[in-house]
């Protein structure tokens, strides 16, 4: 890494960098507008934003107006230093920046209370920064966009304009970052969803999605899919209820910890909650009958409607919503089981993700500071989830102190066909809950004992998946998942009975097919069945009426020329039944 400390490949190198960005970027937003009041402008994932406090709305007219700014303060190679004061001096030099004043006051009083100067701007900061802005590339910077933001996250507060920006050590590497950008615009799944009539979004229920007749078709698709790999891997299916009393939330220790994500009732005078999560549910089924080590493990999944509360503005499509699908199991096993089960996780993982094209990488995430139970016992699950997956050759990355309340977990972050990640899949090792809901097994030696469980998300939430594998896909779904398969376009009026027919053969084999019997060009037809991305069409006129062949043409890969009907629907039902991901034919 030594060789790479001053570049991109250096993680922190990079942080470094796009924070230095932030700040040049106030400086230039108070050289221009000195009235305008800082919040705070950490890096982020992907470049940098800054929260503003101003008198009037940024536009894009002013974005290109900092920009030109930056470059000019880059151009002066600004020395940055840094220095401390104690609190009432630091309140004095932050006088007119209420938001930063705010925020030194919040500090602890054995603080030490560090800023970064550079030239005439001076910012609260715990750093660090580059030494000089002479350090950035002036051509390879660009400010992305401007949205709203509440101070610290609080609807309540103040609102202010969060400009964000992105930086780069060289001009194509800025290039190709925008290309991606907008590649992804393209690919947004709530542009998608809406042209492909997959689902839609109301004012009367924000953060709730309604899916379409389509989109039906395709989260039923997937979640047939999901049943039969399960069926597969040893699992039994179950459902529970969406609200339960609030005495089961205060017992599973969730109540603590999600109370302000939770929607509540009374009912007959009693407190209950909608469930955020299926867990307490899953320790209520399992604990509705006796069980004996030779049960065990024992896999149960659930597909359980959850509901979860969300600042209106966090929400974003399928991404963030408010009520979604989550593939939930929850595994108990005794404790020499536990790897065995970890390792069958993982290859369920493989499997699906594979189906998809979808690469990953994991995450092993440790006990936190508000845990529940002994840190002995932590330590050694942490030790069997590590133990797992390197006996299974696969390379992972620690999160320290990132875990559930109640155990360790890996994480599983899987890459799309832009290159950019999304956490779907989770396995937490749990000691605790068995506990807390006094969960019991039949040992070999006719004892009691407490079963180990397993909490595991693959998908995570179904709707945000299908907004993944959308973006994925552009919204070219593989011919499997897509909601419709084939579409049948006569030429001519007269070959409208032909194209009914094939379409009726194509439908008793299962095959999700349409018919466009309109009378437009066949031209028209063709494009508008491309735009809605359907994988086949089938153009017929007289010849192919009086042969029994039909023409075809694929969204990929274009004219495919003239086939007999049992030619291509064989190679149709083969790449179906194969779920292969790009059109082979």
């Amino acid at each position: 890494m030594e060789d790479n400390k001053y570049t991109f490949e250096n993680p922190e190198y990079k942080k470094t960098y796009w924070h230095t960005c932030s700040h040049v970027m106030a400086q230039a937003v108070k050289r221009l507008w000195p009235e305008v009041k800082l919040a705070i402008g950490p890096a982020i994932d992907e470049g940098w934003y800054y929260d503003l406090y101003a008198p009037f709305a940024f536009t894009p007219e002013h974005l290109e107006k900092i920009e030109d700014e930056m470059r000019k303060i880059i151009k002066e190679k600004l020395k940055l230093e840094r220095f401390e004061l104690p609190r009432d001096e630091a309140l004095k030099l932050m006088a007119d920046e209420p938001f930063k004043v705010e925020l030194i006051n919040d500090l602890p009083e054995d603080a030490h209370i560090s800023f970064y100067r550079q030239g005439e701007f001076t910012d609260l900061c715990a750093g660090p920064h580059l030494d000089s802005t002479g350090r950035i590339k002036a051509n390879a910077l660009k400010l992305l966009s401007c949205n709203a933001a509440y101070w610290r996250g609080d609807s309540n507060r103040e609102t202010l304009q969060r400009i964000y920006g992105i930086a780069f050590p060289k001009k194509e590497e800025l290039d190709a970052y925008l290309e991606r950008i907008e590649e992804a615009k393209r690919r947004d799944h709530r542009k998608l969803g809406r042209e492909l009539g997959l689902f839609m979004m109301a004012e009367e229920g924000p953060g709730f999605p309604f899916f379409l007749p389509k989109g039906m078709v395709l989260k039923n698709t997937l979640l047939e899919y999901w049943r039969e790999c399960h069926k597969r891997y040893g699992y039994v299916e179950i459902s529970t209820p969406i609200i339960l009393n609030q005495e089961l939330w205060h017992r599973s220790g969730h109540w603590d910890h999600y109370k302000d994500n939770m929607y509540t009732t009374v009912i007959d005078g009693e407190d209950y909650a909608v469930k955020p999560m299926n867990c307490p549910g899953g320790m209520l089924v399992y604990k509705n009958e006796p069980h004996s080590y030779r049960d065990l493990p024992l896999r149960m999944a659930e597909l359980g409607i959850v509901h979860r509360h969300e600042l209106s503005g966090a929400l974003h499509g399928l991404f963030r919503v408010r009520c979604f699908t989550q593939d939930d199991a929850h595994i108990f096993m005794t404790p020499d089981q536990m790897k065995d089960e970890i390792k069958n996780v993982v290859r369920l993982f493989d499997e699906i993700y594979s189906t998809f094209g979808l690469s990953y990488k994991i995450e092993l995430s440790t006990m936190p500071e508000d845990h529940m139970g002994d840190e002995e016992v932590w330590h050694f699950a942490e030790k069997t989830l590590q133990e797992a997956i390197t006996e299974m050759g696969k390379e992972f990355a620690i999160n320290e102190g990132d875990g559930a309340f109640y155990g360790p977990k890996l994480d599983f972050h899987l890459a799309d066909s832009l290159g950019r990640t999304w956490q779907c899949g989770t396995i937490q090792l749990d000691f605790q809950m068995p506990e807390r809901f006094e969960l019991e097994y039949v040992g070999e030696d006719g004892a009691k004992h407490r079963p180990v469980m397993i909490h595991r998300a693959l998908l995570g939430s179904i709707e945000r998946f299908i907004g993944v594998i959308t973006e994925h896909f552009a919204g070219a779904f593989p011919t499997w998942l897509t909601p419709v398969q084939v579409k049948v376009m006569p030429i001519t009026d007269r070959a409208n009975d032909y194209a009914v027919s094939v379409a009726e053969k194509l439908e008793a084999m299962g095959v999700r097919v349409e018919t466009d019997l309109r009378n437009e060009k066949i031209g028209y037809k063709i494009r508008e069945a491309q735009s809605m991305k359907i994988p086949y069409m089938l153009v017929v006129g007289d010849k192919e009426a009086a042969d029994g062949t039909v023409s075809v043409r694929a969204r990929s890969g274009g004219d495919k020329g003239v086939m007999s009907f049992d030619d291509f629907a064989g190679k149709l039902m083969g790449e179906i039944e194969r779920r292969d991901i790009d059109l082979s034919m």
